[in-house]
């Protein structure tokens, strides 16, 4: 079973990992100019930060949601550099008392950006604080117990709540209403994480040709964050096997030696197609089973693995559980077999 280390260094996943950030930072854009992809929100956004600058107020609330890697925590930024203010950074998890979140909110400014990464994690009566504060720009205080004690709204200044989530489903309907700005950041595509793959190497002063700029696109799960872990760990080994240019040839050898196949997969996705072909005939089987077959944790299956896997057409979800398509059988090259238990057109209304 892997440990949290070992989860956290995964190289193909989307989580950001803090030993990531000195490299990371210099990479992210700064203005919606530089920030590449997600083009339909881009557009708009740039139409609600004209608007909030012509009435001079502060933006409207914003939710980012998608996959991690993505570039959520590098769209706050950009909005807070494009709206010319400063922004203030924290996460769900860490707000754990409503005296935490109350000491954030009356030390911002007037049109600051609040962001809270994780913001699905927050406790309920952590929400009950945020919600006159979204609304009404105001905090109700209680001050003292029992029948002495009486409430105070303190005034806030206007100030903009940019939430990050990769779980959308999981917020309360109350707190997702409050947001006027709704953006569903998508995969990229293989010529959007080119550019990104260029722009890093630029900036990072590393050779690359065009071809060995297509293999790490081709390969980065549609995700930024792997775009450029791949591009600084295949420059080791152009610096260490090579003559320091990342070429074609480069970046499969490197590739191959970290396991990634020519789809994005690696070596624990292999094995989780694997385990439900040979064990289980290629589906249905349950979470909690396949967890247990693969020594993985549940969450880890369904928020790291899956959704990759989901949107390449190599697994299915069912009411009766996971099934692995014929598209993994032809990539894996093992025979295909179908049987009873294969997903019929029904089967996509629920999901487990």
């Amino acid at each position: 079973m892997e440990t949290e280390f070992d989860f956290e260094d995964r190289i193909m996943s989307g989580e950001y990992t803090p030993n990531e950030d000195t490299a990371e930072v210099s990479l992210r854009p700064q203005n919606l100019d530089e920030y590449i992809g997600q083009d339909k929100a881009k557009e708009n956004l740039k139409i609600y930060i004209e608007s909030a600058k012509r009435r001079q107020s502060a933006l409207d609330h914003v939710l980012l949601y998608g996959p991690p890697g993505l570039g959520k925590t590098t769209l706050a930024n950009v909005i807070a550099n494009e709206m010319g203010v400063n922004i203030r950074v924290t996460s769900g998890p860490a707000i754990e008392k409503q005296g935490d979140l109350a000491a954030i909110l009356t030390n911002l400014s007037e049109g600051e950006v609040l962001f809270i990464d994780e913001i699905h994690r927050l406790s309920r009566q952590i929400e009950e604080i945020l919600y006159p504060a979204m609304e009404d720009y105001s905090l109700d205080i209680i001050i003292g117990k029992g029948p002495s004690a009486r409430s105070i709204r303190l005034p806030l200044p206007h100030f903009t709540l940019i939430g990050a989530t990769t779980r959308a489903g999981q917020m309360t309907t109350p707190l997702r209403d409050r947001f006027g700005v709704l953006l569903k950041l998508e995969i990229y595509k293989p010529e959007e994480l080119g550019a990104i793959v260029r722009r890093s190497a630029k900036l990072l002063d590393i050779e690359i040709t065009e071809e060995g700029t297509y293999e790490i696109a081709t390969r980065s799960r549609g995700t930024p964050r792997i775009a450029n872990r791949l591009l600084k760990r295949i420059r080791d080994f152009a610096l260490v096997k090579g003559d320091g240019v990342i070429t074609a040839d480069i970046a499969r050898m490197a590739l191959d030696m970290l396991d990634i196949d020519k789809l994005g997969l690696d070596a624990t996705d292999r094995r989780m197609l694997t385990a439900i072909i040979q064990y289980y005939g290629g589906g249905p089987v349950g979470l909690e089973t396949l967890a247990a077959t693969t020594g993985e944790e549940a969450v880890t299956i369904e928020d790291v693995y899956e959704p990759y896997l989901l949107q390449i057409g190599f697994l299915s979800r069912t009411p009766r559980g996971r099934c692995v398509t014929k598209l993994a059988y032809d990539h894996l090259g093992l025979p295909y077999s179908p049987t009873a238990a294969q997903p019929s057109f029904f089967d996509d209304k629920k999901t487990l």
